[in-house]
């Protein structure tokens, strides 16, 4: 069966940060700062670089997609059967940044990985904060 688009589900959340749009940027693609927020890695800001995120529980595979410095980043995200893409997209707001996180792709009988998803990346947000209100 070919499922459209529309029916396919996404994950998005979105936070203001108090920060300007270069702050966060490293935050997304300094291998230091992405472990100290979401995972282990071995990311580059690179277009079609191929990197893994490692955590406790497993791995992810991923590959960029879209890199547009303080702007936009996408990586795949293949884990467990399932293959999403990740966009991260950065809008400068009158108090800081605006992040937008969209994760895109899941089937309609990927209920688990999607319930995973939204939970895991509101807390992987948080962390972003923590981070970031740590400073570098």
């Amino acid at each position: 069966m070919n499922e459209t688009s529309a029916e396919l589900l996404a994950v998005v959340v979105e936070r203001e940060f108090p920060y300007p749009p270069e702050k966060l940027w490293r935050a997304l693609t300094q291998p230091h700062l992405i472990e100290a927020w979401l995972m282990k890695n071995d990311f580059a800001p690179e277009m079609g670089h191929r990197f893994t995120l490692s955590a406790d529980w497993g791995s992810v595979d991923c590959q960029v997609r879209e890199i547009e410095p303080n702007s936009t980043l996408a990586y795949t995200w293949t884990a467990f059967g399932v293959e999403t893409i990740v966009t991260y997209t950065l809008t400068p707001s009158g108090s800081g940044t605006h992040l937008r996180v969209e994760q895109t792709g899941f089937r309609p009988g990927q209920q688990q990985a999607y319930q995973g998803a939204k939970h895991g990346w509101a807390q992987f947000l948080r962390n972003m904060e923590r981070v970031l209100a740590e400073g570098e």
